[in-house]
């Protein structure tokens, strides 16, 4: 089962806000929209990446693999797309 495009659209700008969270500002949800790849290549750290797990595993309340592949944390709609498969069963993500 995967959300709708309003559920989508969503949740992609909340996980767009919790990523300029992580990074504490240094990269603006404005470049993150823009960007449409890489979150390393535009300045993500490896703390940022440690900050956003942890927001997003107790936001959405699902654990995210870190043994996976990094694609999916390292491009927004790869990491919207995993999120939104993760929470859509509901139940235990881990």
């Amino acid at each position: 089962m995967t959300a709708g495009p309003e559920a989508r659209a969503v949740l992609r700008g909340r996980v767009v806000e919790l990523v300029a969270g992580a990074t504490d500002g240094e990269v603006t949800e404005a470049e993150i929209l823009a960007s449409g790849g890489s979150l390393t290549a535009l300045g993500v750290t490896s703390l940022a990446f440690l900050r956003l797990i942890d927001t997003v595993e107790e936001e959405f309340g699902v654990i995210l693999d870190l043994d996976g592949p990094f694609r999916l944390l390292d491009d927004l709609d790869g990491l919207v797309d995993h999120i939104g498969e993760l929470t859509a069963g509901g139940g235990d993500h881990g």
